[in-house]
Order: structure tokens, then sequence, then C-alpha cells
């Protein structure tokens, strides 16, 4: 039987986003396609979409939505991986106050510039950035622009560590985040715990751990389950050759269409999830489909 889906998978710290995916894999078929949707760092704990069968081709899809972390910063020392697990690069005071903390969470809200870590899986010439920060190679980083959309102070856990709810899009390095905010406050700081509490639909009250598994069948979510943020566009059962075929749909086929020209929609052939599509003017354009014959 194939398996197409999603999994919400509760990643423990200690194991790296694709540890869990090899986890997975050895649970199913030979030959399955599995994959995740977003990294977590090894470090850190938390939701981690887990892809299976067909519903790896639908990454692309599902990598920009809302993602939300609770995260802690700890003022007074800096490290090179900009967390716990790094080597500590720099110790200095700490003069921030609480109000201090809350002030500087309002700078990084909205659109911000932001520097990924050394230390990540982004790549330059086909390896890993963390690969050449290693071997002690120099790495130029470009800053980039991200979305942070709401930043909450939920308490203060120690002296001179808070706790921070960051709810934020796609390619935001909480890590960076935490070093940032603490540079803002005049002082070294990096991050020394994360949570990631809900990436997409997914939510970390209903995530499993590996364990917890157990049938696969039964933990798999439908494969349209992470896309409602996509008008829908249903087409009549007569269409389903043509959707195999990958043909282009005339207005005909489609009985009901919430999505306008030029917007990518939620593909259906009666109730059956089958992909991807362009909504044109007139009719649809397949850009992803995930039907499959017999």
């Amino acid at each position: 039987m194939r398996l197409n889906g999603f999994i919400n998978l509760l990643k423990p710290p200690g194991m790296t986003s694709q540890d869990a995916v090899s986890r997975i894999k050895r649970l199913l078929p030979r030959g399955a396609s599995v994959g995740h949707g977003g990294t977590l760092d090894p470090d850190a704990a938390g939701v981690l979409p887990i892809c299976v069968g067909r519903a790896t081709r639908l990454f692309d899809y599902i990598v920009d939505k809302r993602k939300e972390y609770i995260g802690e910063l700890a003022l007074g020392v800096s490290t090179d991986t900009c967390d716990s697990s790094g080597r500590m690069t720099s110790r200095g005071p700490v003069r921030a106050s609480v109000a201090d903390v809350e002030r500087a969470l309002g700078g990084f809200v909205g659109e911000i510039m932001q520097t990924p870590p050394v230390y990540s899986a982004l790549k330059r010439g086909g390896e890993a950035l963390y690969k050449k920060a290693r071997r002690g190679e120099n790495v130029e980083i470009t800053a980039r622009q991200v979305k942070i959309d709401a930043l909450t102070l939920l308490q203060q856990t120690a002296q001179d560590r808070y706790l921070i709810k960051i709810e934020c899009g796609k390619g935001v390095y909480i890590r960076s985040l935490m070093r940032d905010i603490a540079g803002k406050l005049g002082c070294p700081g990096h991050m020394s715990f994360l949570l990631r509490t809900a990436s997409g639909a997914f939510r970390i009250e209903d995530a499993a751990t590996l364990d917890e598994l157990g049938d696969l069948q039964e933990s798999l979510r439908p494969m349209d389950c992470l896309l409602g943020a996509y008008p829908a566009l249903r087409l009549a059962a007569r269409a389903r050759e043509k959707v195999l075929n990958g043909s282009a749909l005339p207005e005909s086929d489609i009985v009901y269409s919430d999505a306008r020209p030029g917007e990518v929609a939620r593909l259906y052939v009666e109730n059956e999830f089958a992909g991807m599509a362009d909504r044109l003017a007139e009719g649809a354009k397949i850009r992803c489909m995930l039907l499959e014959r017999g």
C-alpha cells in the first residue's frame, strides 16, 4: 500500500531534521519518498512537518507558512553558533531591565534585515556553511529580508534570561534574532532554548513523538491539510483524465472556484485532492499533479 500525506512530528532536541526523516523512512516500504517541511535546528525541539510519498511534491507550497516559537534569550555571553551548543566568543556586563527587553523587541517586528548564523545549513558553492565554518574558513554572509509578525515577552526565567514567543514567516533564524536583540540591548547574548510550537496548520498539541507514531497510516494527515491558505478549484469528474495527462483545463470543467485569475489554487476532481493549479482568466493550468491512475 502506498502512503501519502503529512506527519506532525514532535522532534526531540539532539536530533537533526534529516535524522528524523531517516528514522521515519525505516518504518516505510523500501523506496518510499520522505522529506521534511522546514529545517529545525538539532538543539531545538518541536513541530517538524514530515512529507510522505506524493506529499513531498508539495514542499514548495508549505514552506512559506507562518511559524511560532518559544525561545529563551540569554544575555551576557555570545557564542559562535548563536546558541548554547557553541563556543563562547565574548562575555560582557548586562544592564538591561525587563522594560528594556520589551522595548527592544518592538524594533524587530515587521520586515527586517537579518544575517543568518555562519553555523547554518545555508549553502555556498554547493556546501553547507557550517562545514566551512568548522574548517575555520572565513565565510561572508549577506543579510536578507525576513518578516517577524509578533514578539511577546512571556517571562523572565532567571537573571538576564527571558522567554520570548516569536511568530514569523519563512527563513527567520531565531538564533540570529536573539543575537541581534542582545546587540540592541548593548551586550552579548545567545539563544539558550528553542521550541517550535507551530508550523502552518500543525500545532505542538497535536504532534506525536517517534515512539508515539505507531501505525503510520493512522498518523498520516491528508495531503491538502497544510494548504488551507490557498483558494480551492473543483473540477467535474469528467476532467480526471485531463488532469492525469497534465492537459489544460477549460472553464467548462470547473464546477467551483474561489480563486481569482493569476492565483495558485488547490485542485480537486470532485472531492479528491488532485494537486495545485494556476487559475487562468478562462480555465486553469496544472502546476503540480498528484493523482495516480488505477
